[in-house]
């Protein structure tokens, strides 16, 4: 390997998945040595498939990758780590259990375990990094902070050469952030490590890179220096226009004169949310816009009870809604969530009944027994309001387009007779067509009377849906907009912590 030769070429790399879905097109950077390399994207841009690729987790589909100036392809992770790359991925997979030492050494085959050798070995990479930790303390006991430090330890004792961290400071404070970033520089400067530092938080990206590259659609729109980088041109990269969009104006809807019909009031839980108060109104949009890691979908999962840790009041119509899944939807409260495949519909059964779960009073006898002609009945009127695709109701959701599994999730959404309706990235992972039906669904049941909560990582999509976009960022809501005053970048600016 030559001395000006990158430790890492990543060129042309592509993935393309048995079903036709292109993650990657056209992925294309370099990684110096001893360098702190950014790769940054919106959600779907494609790094995530990019850092499976790189640490041996899955093939590419095509181009390739050159280590250390030899072309290399990783059959699996355990290859990549023989090599010298370490990922440290955003949930930070320790043994919880075992103590700082055992987990640093988690993946050492030697015999020499607990060893003097060993306890040696930790000290030196305690003080390559200028930290210091309790080697026996109990990983589960100690704070995001520490086990991410722990995290980086054992990637060090296995001799790493290129450090890949996915989203490292996401769930970290402002002092453990700090923490971080200052391992990092002294493993750059005092070890000669490479790291490529994949990040949401645009403004961690500028202070600590030398170098950025920016995925969107699974292809390299931007790879300079940080030098040749301000943030007006790091965001335009990433949404793909550098102007203001033509926001709807939505300031003289009929819901303004309303009452809240949602009102969340200090919604706080042990790192995830701090301090969430909101209100929406009968009618109302309420975008929620933040980014991976943001709190945004915690947000929804808190307000309908699912996360047991979390404090605060939920209020529907005045009345407090108790803190439970079972009390909050028989308030009205009704989540479509992010990942429908598996937390939302049962791909192997048919449209009708997956939209028999929902509300069951009226289609079953004693609220025990569907009675098919009011079942095929429900799943008909469901197919017929929201434009499904399919043959008839009797189809599984597994052969359905995702987006139209996507409006039958919705339509039982409709059935449950929802008055709050929390609604996780509706429009991801389906074609522009279905994504317009979803938003005209979405905007007739708001017209219905519904409050609607929506998070959409597509920050244009959100602002042309909206009345209101809140700006979700580490567990807290920083700030309010309406979609005349703003546009996307000022949204991407805001979430990425480059803007007040």
């Amino acid at each position: 390997m030559a001395a000006n030769e990158p430790v890492l070429s990543v060129k042309r790399l592509e993935k393309v998945y048995p079903n036709g879905t292109a993650a990657l097109k056209d992925a294309s950077f370099d990684i110096a040595g001893a360098a702190i390399h950014g790769l940054i994207g919106a959600n779907g841009a494609g790094k995530s498939t990019l850092i499976k690729i790189l640490s041996g987790a899955i093939p590419a589909s095509g181009g390739e990758i050159v280590w250390c100036g030899e072309r290399r392809a990783w059959r699996k992770p355990a290859d990549a780590a023989a090599a010298g790359i370490a990922t440290i991925h955003q949930h930070i997979p320790l043994a919880g259990t075992l103590s700082v030492r055992e987990n640093v050494f988690l993946a050492s085959p030697q015999p020499w375990r607990e060893s003097q050798f060993e306890r040696r070995r930790f000290d030196e990479l305690l003080q390559a990094v200028g930290y210091d930790i309790d080697p026996e303390a109990i990983v589960d006991d100690l704070p995001i902070g520490r086990r991410q430090m722990v995290s980086i330890l054992q990637a060090l004792a296995a001799d790493a050469r290129l450090l890949i961290m996915d989203e490292p400071t996401a769930s970290l404070s402002d002092t453990e952030r700090a923490m971080v970033f200052d391992t990092i520089r002294r493993l750059r400067d005092s070890q000669g490590t490479s790291i490529l530092f994949i990040s949401h938080f645009l403004d961690d990206v500028l202070e600590l890179c030398q170098h950025v590259t920016v995925l969107r659609d699974g292809v390299t729109i931007l790879n300079e220096p940080r030098n040749a980088i301000d943030e007006q041109k790091l965001i335009t990269a990433i949404v793909g226009r550098d102007g203001a969009l033509g926001n709807i104006d939505r300031s003289m809807l009929a819901h303004e004169a309303l009452e809240p019909l949602l009102d969340v009031n200090g919604l706080s839980s042990p790192g995830r949310l701090n301090g969430i108060s909101l209100k929406a109104k009968p009618g109302e949009i309420v975008g929620l816009a933040g980014l991976l890691g943001s709190g945004r979908s915690e947000i929804l999962h808190a307000i309908l009870g699912a996360d047991a840790r979390a404090s605060g009041a939920v209020a529907i119509a005045g009345q407090a809604v108790g803190r439970t899944i079972a009390k909050a939807i028989a308030a009205g409260i009704i989540l479509v969530p992010e990942d429908r495949n598996r937390q939302a519909l049962f791909a192997n059964e048919s449209i009708r009944w997956n939209t028999s779960l929902p509300n069951p009073d009226p289609i079953c006898a004693m609220n025990l027994f569907p009675i098919p002609s009011l079942e095929e009945q429900r799943a008909n009127e469901i197919m017929s309001a929201f434009s499904v695709v399919a043959p008839n109701a009797d189809v599984a959701i597994g052969e359905l387009s995702g987006g139209n599994a996507q409006k039958v999730a919705l339509g039982r959404a409709l059935a449950a007779n929802g008055r709050v309706l929390l609604l996780d990235e509706p429009t991801a992972g389906v074609d522009i067509g279905a994504k317009a039906d979803i938003r005209r669904v979405i905007a007739a049941l708001a017209a219905q009377g519904a409050a609607v909560l929506v998070v959409i990582s597509d920050f244009e999509e959100l602002l042309g849906l909206c009345d209101r976009v809140l700006v979700v960022s580490e567990g807290r809501i920083i700030a309010e907009r309406r979609p005349v005053d703003t546009n996307e970048h000022e949204l991407m600016a805001l979430a990425g912590g480059l803007a007040n």
